[in-house]
């Protein structure tokens, strides 16, 4: 028996030694995205793939969105408000550094918040600043917000990826080569394919789990797919493809991960030029369209109808899909009314997602279906961001908007669909000044009935988010509080 323990043990290493060392944890990730960010400066533009790529990856702001929709510290580590509101005193978490070493500092945060304020500034989300008056570096890691009036979504507002910390040194090349503070680095865009972003080993807070991350851009539905199936993508948490989620469900490498966004699907009407100035006209194409067939035909069944402009998984929301069912004949009378018997012909854009192209042809056949002669107009994102977006040459269009809580855009003259509600901007005013959550969430509510009785756009449906990971992965986001791929908890089960 003596000789035996030491011959097992023997054989034991032995097989150990044949085996080999134990396989060590992946850590390198690609990310599937259907959209290609225009550039990487999250201040400096609407596209929402500009936040999918480096929002809490590379840049971060004074407060942040957690993976539940909660706010919650960021580069400051707390905050103090003055007894009448109207002063608020940030602190900065020490030891931060930009991406190229340079210590970052209060007067980081008043020059990153001026020049998104400028007359000049270029920000997409200007009004998340609005009331404002001065922001001031008291020493270097204390900086004062001081307002107009109490401003009770300002902790909300300074989470957006638009108010994100950037440096004086690095700002004006953010958009091709950006220097945050966040938990990953830039490393390389490789225009029309990909962008590759790497660990930083200088992060003031855990470090990430992932030593590269690169996100793959993949327009096409059908080359997503194959490249899921052949695992040239590791995971897409928003899979353009909703007709193939079954048989990734069937499949035992892919998980499927059905969440929420805070994407508010709109058939939006240009409200400042005929005939959607009318809202008699609005009305009736609200009247004919069937939410719940364009939810059925373009996502397959994904998505909640919404009456409004507000998500329905936030307290305040009011279901209103009601306001104007569908109602084809209604439709007509409303056109007849508005001086319309015949109809008139419109053109209808539609960026390139699914959701807009797929959803965009049944809604051109049902405004066909009532009189409306829609002329669909298949546009890239850059084209419909310019014509769209900015200079507002267009009759209707499908998108998503979305940025968290946005129903703010109605009380704004500039925005592109061209209805500033006075009512709206009322209501919006008073919100600012409160701050118990049930007053606050009641003047919403107004809010919310408000535009849907103005029939500004026609409210389509809740964004869903979609994903599709390999089974494996751990950390992604269920839900989409706000647009972005956080790949800071992200790792690789072992």
């Amino acid at each position: 028996m003596k000789l035996l323990l030491p011959a097992l043990a023997l054989g034991l290493a032995a097989l150990a030694a044949l085996a080999g060392p134990a396989a060590a944890q992946r850590a390198d990730i690609t990310i599937g995205m259907q959209l290609e960010p225009p550039h990487l400066d999250p201040t400096a533009g609407a596209a929402a793939a500009i936040d999918e790529v480096v929002y809490a990856n590379v840049f971060e702001g004074l407060t942040r969105f957690a993976p539940d929709g909660t706010v919650r510290p960021g580069l400051a580590e707390r905050w103090e408000v003055a007894p009448d509101g109207l002063s608020w005193v940030f602190y900065l978490r020490p030891g931060v550094t930009f991406h190229d070493g340079v210590a970052l500092t209060a007067e980081d945060v008043a020059f990153s918040f001026d020049r998104a304020m400028a007359p000049d500034s270029v920000n997409a989300q200007k009004a998340l600043f609005e009331g404002i008056n001065e922001v001031t570096a008291i020493d270097d890691v204390t900086v004062e917000i001081g307002l107009d009036a109490p401003k009770g979504d300002l902790l909300f507002n300074l989470a957006w990826g638009d108010a994100v910390i950037v440096s004086p040194a690095t700002a004006d090349d953010n958009r091709t080569h950006p220097v945050g503070t966040g938990p990953f680095r830039f490393e390389r865009w490789v225009q029309g394919d990909r962008v590759e972003l790497g660990r930083n080993p200088d992060y003031w807070g855990e470090p990430a789990k992932l030593d590269k991350v690169t996100f793959k851009f993949i327009a096409d539905p059908t080359a997503a797919f194959a490249a899921m199936m052949a695992g040239d993508v590791d995971a897409f948490p928003v899979f353009p493809a909703a007709e193939n989620l079954a048989q990734f469900e069937a499949d035992p490498r892919f998980q499927v991960i059905i969440g929420s966004t805070e994407g508010e699907t709109i058939l939006a009407m240009n409200n400042a030029r005929p005939p959607f100035d009318d809202i008699r006209v609005r009305r009736a194409v609200s009247m004919a369209v069937d939410r719940q067939a364009v939810i059925d035909g373009a996502m397959f069944g994904y998505g909640t109808p919404i009456g409004s402009h507000f998500a329905p998984h936030h307290p305040a929301y009011v279901d209103l899909t009601g306001r104007y069912p569908f109602d084809p004949e209604a439709a007509r009378a409303l056109l007849a009314e508005a001086g319309y018997p015949e109809g008139f012909s419109t053109t209808l854009a539609l960026p390139p997602p699914a959701y807009a192209r797929r959803g965009g042809e049944i809604v051109a056949s049902q405004l066909r279906a009532v009189g409306i002669d829609t002329q669909i107009v298949n546009v890239e994102w850059a084209q419909w961001l310019e014509q769209v977006f900015t200079n507002r040459d267009f009759g209707l269009t499908v998108v998503s908007h979305t940025e968290p809580m946005d129903i703010g855009v109605y009380a704004r003259p500039d925005y592109y669909f061209g209805n500033a509600d006075p009512v709206v901007r009322a209501l919006l005013a008073g919100l600012g000044g409160l701050t118990d959550p049930e007053d606050r969430d009641e003047v919403l509510r107004a809010v919310q009935a408000r535009v849907a009785d103005q029939a500004v756009n026609v409210f389509l449906f809740q964004l869903p988010k979609t994903g599709v990971a390999d089974v494996r992965i751990e950390g992604l986001w269920t839900d989409m509080p706000t647009q972005a791929n956080d790949m800071t908890a992200v790792y690789w089960r072992e």
